[in-house]
Order: C-alpha cells, then structure tokens, then sequence
C-alpha cells in the first residue's frame, strides 16, 4: 500500500471518528434539551379598580417533565409578588366564612367579614384561558384548589377541565399597601395528555355597601 493512501486512509478514519464523536454529541445534547427545564419570564402588569390598585411584578415559572415520565404529567414552579395598594375599604372584622351572601349588591360574593387580596394561577388541559376565565369559574363552580406554602399542590386534569389554584392570600382590615409575595411554588399536572396553559390572577374584593371585586389577569403561557 502507498504512503499517500494510507495517509488518506488515516485521515478518512480522524474524519469518521470526529464525525462519529459529533453525532454522540449532538445526540446526548438532544437528550438533554427533551428533558431540560424551560424558564419563562412573563410581564408585569397593573390594574385600578375602585379604591384599590392592583400590581404584579417579578412573575416567572419554570417547567419541567414530570418525574412520572408517562406524557401526561409536567411541573411547573411559579415565582411572582402580587401588591395591592388599598385606598377605600370599611375596617373589617376577619370571622367564619359565611359563604355566598346573595344580597342585594353582594355580587354573591363569599365573604369572611372582611376584605381581601387573593393570588394564585388558573390552570387548563386542551382549554384556552380567556380574560372572562374567573368569572366564568366562579358561576359554573371551577374547582378552587388550596395551596399551602412551603409545599406543593398537585392536580388532576382532563381535556378541557380547568381548576384555580389559590396560592396565598392576605386579609385587608384598613386601607394600606398588601402585597404577597411567592417563590418556586409548586403545581404537579397529572392526566393532561394534550397542551396545559396556565395564567395567574390576582384579585381584591372590598366589602362593605359599595362592593367590588377588582381582577388582575398575568399573561397566559403554556406548561407543554
């Protein structure tokens, strides 16, 4: 064999080789990107209401692939402070919740004696989330699941099933600045084969003769 064919030969096989290597690479890395964790940062917003300003600033989540590896399972951990600059409010008296009033001028609220900052994430399989999501909830009775902080909340979805998550909350006895503030809360989806959306909400209700409930909606944005 010549000199010059087996160096071509040599240098055939150092190009295999890297070729071989990259392809490895490429592989591992397309690995890597099906099951890394994609980061989403969504915007702040603001909204005024009677006697009350809502803002939400900081807002992200992270998603990742459920540890149940079956396709139909994703987590989400949401981070976000929610403030709500109250100007109008009677001073109010926390007690039982009396459930639905259904009073004149009570917009059937459920009401505990006093007013309140509420924050948490409406969640959907196969369903888009529209501005209306709430109040449309609250009249067809949309489950409301509890979140308890330092912990985590897992839910059972279908195809066009949606389910509130109530992530924290904050009694307003007088007017002030309220805000709660969340980091890496954990939401678990289980049994949404098709897309999941998610959409945080923020919402003040005031008490009292001239009631309202003021919403903020965040920006909608898919778990996969």
């Amino acid at each position: 064999m010549s000199e010059n064919r087996t160096n071509g030969l040599r240098r055939g096989a150092r190009v295999a080789g890297v070729g071989a290597a990259a392809a490895v690479a490429m592989g591992l890395l397309s690995t890597g990107a099906a099951n890394a964790d994609t980061f989403v940062p969504l915007p702040d917003g603001q909204k005024v209401g009677p006697g009350v300003t809502l803002t939400r600033t900081g807002e992200r989540a992270l998603i990742s692939p459920s540890l149940a590896a079956n396709g139909a399972g994703r987590v989400v951990w949401v981070s976000g402070n929610a403030t709500a600059d109250v100007t109008v409010t009677p001073e109010g008296e926390v007690g039982p919740n009396n459930g639905p009033a259904g009073g004149p001028g009570s917009n059937n609220s459920s009401t505990h004696g006093a007013s309140q900052l509420s924050t948490g994430y409406i969640v959907g399989c196969q369903v888009s989330i529209a501005d209306d999501a709430i109040s449309a909830g609250v009249s067809g009775g949309v489950d409301l699941e509890g979140f308890s902080m330092g912990g985590s909340i897992g839910l059972n979805l279908g195809p066009g099933e949606v389910k509130f998550v109530q992530i924290d909350y904050k009694d307003i006895l007088k007017p002030g600045v309220y805000s709660v503030e969340y980091q890496d809360a954990e939401i678990e989806i289980q049994g949404c084969a098709g897309y999941a959306q998610a959409r945080a909400y923020t919402v003040v209700e005031i008490i009292g003769d001239h009631y309202s409930k003021t919403t903020l909606y965040g920006a909608p944005f898919s778990i996969g």
